[in-house]
């Protein structure tokens, strides 16, 4: 097998202002002994078939170079292949807006992502799969559906190319549908599928979202278990007054929300639905989602 990494580059992560940054970081790593070979994106979700082609060839080492999108298309250019086969490492050199993964390990980004490639530092790292009717996809940040995935949905089919305004105004628009409603949904171990309406759930294996919002505080990525998370429907008012909670994880503590860790959620979802899983947006029907423990080795 290659031992050397293949650095996968999305020249327009960050804005595309990310180009000097990144040949510095790779050229820090050649010089300090890493293999590093590199390929560019040209399109949206072409880094999954980059990294499917490359592990048939024998690449086992990846770097994501860009931002959540980058290391969501790359993983899920890995499985469900790599399931069976050699595990796969993934570093980052983060160039985006979110990193969120990365965050539950540092804040300092591509300085430690650096630090932690050249050092040859790495962990075990579980992958959450969501099965749907039409296949399956795997994350290792989360997935939400409800408020969080109207946001992001909003955003990326009206907003684009508005950059911070284009959230700031899909969150506004947002509150002020508010839709909630019940996304029937059982954890492993309950015998009914839970109909209450709510504001959003996740499933979570990594603890940050949108860069800093704290949205599963107790998360763990190598624990082999999901962290569902789920608000109840709360109000505009309400919700108003607790966002600052989203950031500090505090919002666990309001009365309307609930936590769990589980290896297995199932659905039971009449149509498709808009979701949110690691920053990009899809509409699938969801049936199940559940874990593959350690299935991944990271380098953090």
């Amino acid at each position: 097998m290659n031992d050397t990494f293949l650095a996968i580059i999305n020249p327009k992560a960050g804005g595309g202002r990310g180009r000097k940054p990144v040949a510095a970081a790779i050229a820090r790593l050649r010089a300090g002994g890493v293999e590093v070979d590199t390929v560019e994106t040209a399109a949206p979700g072409q880094a999954t078939g980059l990294a499917r082609e490359a592990y048939a060839r024998g690449y086992r080492r990846f770097i994501a170079v860009g931002g959540d999108g980058t290391s969501y298309e790359i993983v899920n250019g890995l499985f469900p292949e790599a399931s069976s086969g050699e595990t796969p490492t993934l570093g980052f050199l983060p160039q985006g807006t979110g990193n969120s993964f990365l965050r539950d390990f540092s804040h300092t980004g591509v300085e430690h992502a650096t630090d932690a490639l050249l050092a040859g530092r790495s962990q075990p790292s579980d992958v959450l799969r969501l099965t749907h009717r039409k296949g399956a996809l795997y994350f290792i940040n989360l997935l939400s559906l409800g408020f969080a995935a109207n946001v992001a949905t909003l955003r990326h089919r009206q907003f684009s190319a508005w950059g911070q305004a284009g959230y700031l105004a899909s969150l506004f628009l947002s509150l002020a549908r508010l839709e909630r409603r019940p996304f029937p949904v059982r954890v492993e171990g309950q015998k009914e599928f839970d109909q209450r309406r709510c504001l959003f759930l996740t499933f979570n294996n990594s603890k940050f979202t949108g860069g800093t919002m704290m949205i599963a505080p107790k998360a763990d990525t190598s624990n082999g278990l999901v962290e569902y998370v789920r608000w109840g429907p709360i109000g505009r008012l309400g919700l108003i007054a607790n966002l600052r909670t989203l950031y500090d994880g505090t919002h666990l503590q309001h009365r309307l929300a609930e936590h769990q860790a589980t290896t297995r959620v199932e659905f039971d979802l009449d149509a498709p639905v808009d979701i949110m899983v690691d920053g990009e947006v899809q509409t699938v029907h969801c049936e199940s989602i559940d874990v593959l423990p350690s299935a991944l080795r990271v380098v953090v």
